[in-house]
């Protein structure tokens, strides 16, 4: 099976003989403060699924990310994992200490060995990461939202992070996801990263990817995104029902990725395919746009940026699919490498083009989404017409 990203799987979560000392411990320490992008990242951290990570980066980490997209010792990587130091009363204390960490709610879930505390400019790093400053871009928004002061340091959790109770069935870390596939016998996995439900083209690609390999892993992001974003529940009705109707189930599994979307497009994609390799993907799916918003980024930057790592380093391997369509005069799904036919033929699909129908309240054609997805995206946006607040 495929190495963790650096060679070992860390967990970062408390054994039982350390557990309970823990939990009195931070009792008496000073506590910093986790948003829900940070709490989500931490138990990310603490599962492996960011391994090599041992905790929240240090400036030197951060600075290496900044400027060579990569941990000190060399190792690819493209987004900063920050703690952003909210008490300001910590900010004069010197390291190292101990800190308790608190979530948004005011749960004591571990401690942090704090090594540094460093102030950075969100402007450079929206610039190096983002690729943009345009305050409209969802992570600038996120960014002048923080302080910017930082706080690094080795993390232990003596709490599970669940960001919803009603996906813990679905939550499977790295470790469990590596078990189940050599359970199933799978030496080539395929992961598909989404934040959308699945429409067409989506299917298109994972099909003519799990044609080449073992499995596939429908590893939809579940942690913060947009607000005009599909609610993750819905999302995840949406998957269910494809893989009960289209796709060999002996072949496909589910599972979510508690990740707050940085939107972070190039930056985003390497670091997406990073983390699918921790949960034991050898193979990366990554299409138009991927991790992008709006018009920041080019049509397939995403795909451009595997070139400026040597062959093999990230070791897993990207699966990079031309921009897909329902073709009228193919009648079926396809690409401009596939098609022989105009655009006037052609049927683009889209998760935001999906929105601005399910809004207008008009069905799905079938071009767009399986009619079983449809039908629950109908139904759900015409119960948040009548219900606005939801």
């Amino acid at each position: 099976m495929i190495r963790p990203h650096g060679g070992r799987l860390v967990n970062r979560y408390a054994d039982e003989s350390e557990r309970q000392a823990i939990l009195e411990e931070i009792k008496a320490l000073p506590a910093l403060d986790l948003n829900r992008r940070e709490t989500s990242d931490a138990g990310l951290i603490a599962n492996g699924a960011m391994s090599p990570l041992e905790g929240f980066m240090t400036r030197d980490d951060y600075e290496n990310v900044l400027e060579r997209r990569r941990l000190p010792l060399g190792l690819a990587w493209t987004i900063p994992i920050t703690l952003s130091l909210k008490n300001a009363a910590l900010a004069t204390k010197r390291p190292p200490f101990k800190a308790a960490l608190r979530t948004d709610d005011g749960e004591l879930i571990g401690v942090i060995d704090v090594d540094d505390i460093y102030t950075v400019d969100h402007t450079r790093e929206a610039e190096r990461v983002l690729l943009t400053t345009d305050a409209a871009h969802p992570g600038v928004q996120y960014l002048q939202s923080v302080p910017n002061t930082y706080v690094g340091g080795r993390i232990t959790l003596v709490k599970k992070v669940i960001d919803d109770e009603r996906f813990t069935h679905y939550l499977l870390e790295p470790k469990e996801t590596r078990v189940l596939f050599d359970a199933k016998g799978w030496k080539k996995i395929v992961a598909f990263q989404t934040r959308n439900p699945i429409h067409r083209a989506h299917e298109y690609l994972q099909k003519c990817a799990l044609e080449a390999v073992d499995g596939l892993l429908i590893h939809p992001i579940m942690g913060e995104t947009k607000k005009d974003d599909i609610p993750a529940d819905v999302r995840l009705q949406c998957y269910q029902a494809m893989i009960a109707h289209y796709f060999p189930r002996d072949r496909v599994a589910l599972s979510i990725l508690p990740f707050a979307m940085r939107y972070a497009g190039p930056s985003e994609a390497i670091f997406h395919a990073i983390v699918r390799k921790n949960y034991g993907c050898t193979h990366f799916i990554v299409g138009r746009d991927h991790a992008g918003v709006g018009n920041y980024y080019g049509t397939y930057d995403a795909q451009e940026i595997f070139y400026e790592f040597q062959p093999g380093e990230l070791e897993i391997t990207p699966i990079m699919f031309d921009h897909a369509f329902y073709c009228k005069k193919c009648q079926g799904m396809a690409s401009l490498k596939t098609c022989a036919h105009d655009k006037s033929q052609h049927m683009n699909l889209s998760g935001t083009k999906v929105r601005e129908l399910l809004r207008a309240g008009e069905a799905l054609p079938d071009e767009f989404t399986r009619r079983e997805v449809a039908e629950i995206l109908e139904k759900y946006y015409a119960t948040a017409s009548e219900n606005p607040t939801r």
